[in-house]
C-alpha cells in the first residue's frame, strides 16, 4: 500500500474533502459519538456548512449506549443543545444488541432494553429518538447493522437523492482502521477518492479526517477554542497517555482492558454498570492480564495448547463453547483445503518451527503475500502469530470472550451478512 503525502495542511485537506461531499450529496450525516475525533469533525462541518449556508443540509446521529461516563452525556447533552438552527438531530436510544467481552455467558446486551428498565444506568435523555421511529429494527440486530440501516432509513426519510454519513476514524488508530479507509481491495469509492465507500445506492461514508494524528485532533481544540468532552481532562488527571484516551463502549473488546477507569472516573456510574452486565467486575480486575487473554498467556505444564483450548472449550457454558467450535470447524476447514496468504516472515517462521505446510498457487485475494495450506499448529514464535492458525490463538480468543472470533481474523459470519444484506436491500431501491 502507497502512502501520498499532500502539499496542503491536514485543515486545509479536510475543508477540501468536506466541500467536495456538500458539492457532490444533497443530505450530509455527522456521526457524533462524543469522542474527540468526531467532536472535531462535527466542528469543521458546521463550521464549513455555515460558510455555504447549507446547516439545513446537516444531520448529526448520535447511537446512545445508556451506560458511558457521566463527562460523555454531559458532552453529547450540550452538543445537541447548541446545534445552530436548521440542523438534524438524531439521537438514538435503541434496544440493539452489542457486544459485550465481560462475560462466558453473555455475548451482547441490549442498551434500553424495556425489561430492564429497573438496572438502566441513567434515565432516557429528553430529546431520544426511540425504536418506535425506526420500522427496520429486528430482534437480532447489531449497532453496527443499525448504524448501516440508518444511513438508509434517513435517505429515504428525508427524501434526498444522495446521502453521505462523516465518519471521525483515523488510520493513525490502528491497522485495521487504516485498511478500511486506504485499502486498495476497496473499489466501492465515491468518484476514485480513498477516503469514501459506497454502502449502497445513494448513500455513502466518507473520512474526511483519516489522516489527522491525535495531536492535530488537540491542535485543532486549542486554535478554536471548541469544546471538547471533559472525560480527556480527568483521563489526563488519571494518567493516562494522550494517545491511549479512547471513548468507547465499556464493555467491547477494545475498551476491556481500561474497564476498571470508570470505578476511579466515575464512581456512581460504576455502580449501576457492575449490575447492569454480567462480569464487568471481573473484567475491571483482570481485564489488562493474562486471566483474560491480554498479555502472554500461560498453560499447565501438562498440556498442549490443543489439549488447554479443548479444557477451555470444556468449561464454558454450552451455547458460548457451540459457538466457538463452530469457528474452529470453519477455520480448521480454510485452512486446509483453500489456505491463508502469510508473508515471507511468517512462512519462514513455519519452516523453522518444522510446521508442514504447501504455499504457492492461486489466490483470489488482491496481495503479495503466498497462499498457505496447513493443519492447525501447536504454536508458533511469529511476530506474526495472529495471522497463524494455532491451537494457542484460539485459546487467546476463548479468554478474551472474543465470541465473534476477531482474533482469529472472523469477520461477520453468513446469518449476520444475510441480516445487513436484507436490510441493504429494504432501501436500495428507494
Amino acid at each position: 500500500m502507497i502512502q501520498h503525502t499532500l502539499n496542503v495542511s491536514v485543515w486545509d485537506a479536510a475543508r477540501m474533502r468536506l466541500r467536495f461531499v456538500f458539492d457532490e450529496v444533497d443530505r450530509v450525516v455527522v456521526a457524533f459519538s462524543g469522542g474527540k475525533d468526531s467532536g472535531v469533525l462535527l466542528n469543521l462541518t458546521l463550521g464549513l456548512a455555515s460558510e455555504l449556508n447549507a446547516l439545513d443540509r446537516v444531520d448529526v446521529f448520535h447511537l446512545d449506549y445508556e451506560a458511558q461516563y457521566t463527562a460523555t452525556t454531559d458532552f453529547v447533552d450540550n452538543t445537541f443543545a447548541s446545534l445552530p438552527h436548521g440542523v438534524g438531530r438524531y439521537r438514538c436510544c435503541v434496544p440493539v444488541k452489542c457486544p459485550t467481552c465481560t462475560s462466558m455467558f453473555e455475548t451482547f446486551w441490549r442498551p434500553w432494553e424495556e425489561s430492564k428498565r429497573d438496572l438502566w444506568v441513567r434515565p432516557l435523555p429528553a430529546d431520544h429518538v426511540g425504536v418506535e421511529a425506526f420500522d427496520f429494527i429486528t430482534p437480532e440486530m447489531s449497532d453496527y447493522e443499525f448504524q448501516e440501516s440508518f444511513a438508509l432509513w434517513h435517505r429515504k426519510a428525508t427524501g434526498a437523492k444522495s446521502t453521505c454519513v462523516l465518519v471521525g476514524i483515523r488510520a493513525q488508530e490502528s491497522l485495521d482502521r487504516w485498511r478500511t479507509i486506504m485499502s486498495e481491495r476497496n473499489i466501492n469509492k465515491y468518484r476514485g477518492k480513498p477516503w469514501t465507500t459506497r454502502v449502497s445506492d445513494g448513500v455513502y461514508n466518507a473520512y474526511p479526517i483519516y489522516d489527522w494524528s491525535t495531536e492535530d485532533i488537540w491542535t485543532a481544540n486549542a486554535r478554536n477554542g471548541w469544546a471538547y468532552n471533559d472525560l480527556y481532562n480527568l483521563m489526563h488527571y488519571a494518567g493516562l497517555p494522550l494517545h491511549a484516551m479512547r471513548v468507547a463502549s465499556p464493555f467491547h473488546n477494545a475498551a476491556k482492558a481500561s474497564l476498571g477507569l470508570y470505578r476511579a472516573l466515575d464512581p456512581h456510574v460504576w455502580g449501576r454498570m457492575v449490575s447492569r452486565v454480567n462480569g464487568v467486575n471481573f473484567t475491571a480486575i483482570y481485564g489488562d492480564t493474562k486471566a483474560m487473554g491480554w498479555r502472554q498467556i500461560s498453560k499447565p505444564d501438562h498440556m498442549t495448547w490443543k489439549q488447554y483450548a479443548m479444557f477451555l472449550l470444556d468449561t464454558l457454558p454450552q451455547e458460548t463453547a457451540d459457538g466457538f467450535r463452530q469457528k474452529l470447524a470453519t477455520s480448521i476447514k480454510f485452512w486446509r483445503e483453500k489456505g491463508g496468504c502469510l508473508g515471507e516472515d511468517a512462512i519462514e517462521d513455519l519452516r523453522r518451527a518444522g510446521i508442514t505446510f504447501d504455499a504457492g498457487g492461486g489466490t483470489n485475494y488482491r496481495t503479495q503475500k503466498t497462499p498457505v495450506r496447513m493443519e492447525y499448529a501447536d504454536d508458533v514464535d511469529s511476530k506474526d502469530f495472529r495471522l497463524i492458525p494455532t491451537w494457542k490463538r484460539l485459546c487467546v480468543c476463548i479468554l478474551k470472550n472474543d465470541h465473534v472470533g476477531k482474533y482469529m481474523g472472523f469477520s461477520l459470519n453468513k446469518a449476520e451478512m444475510e441480516r445487513r444484506q436484507a436490510a441493504l436491500e429494504k432501501y436500495r431501491s428507494l
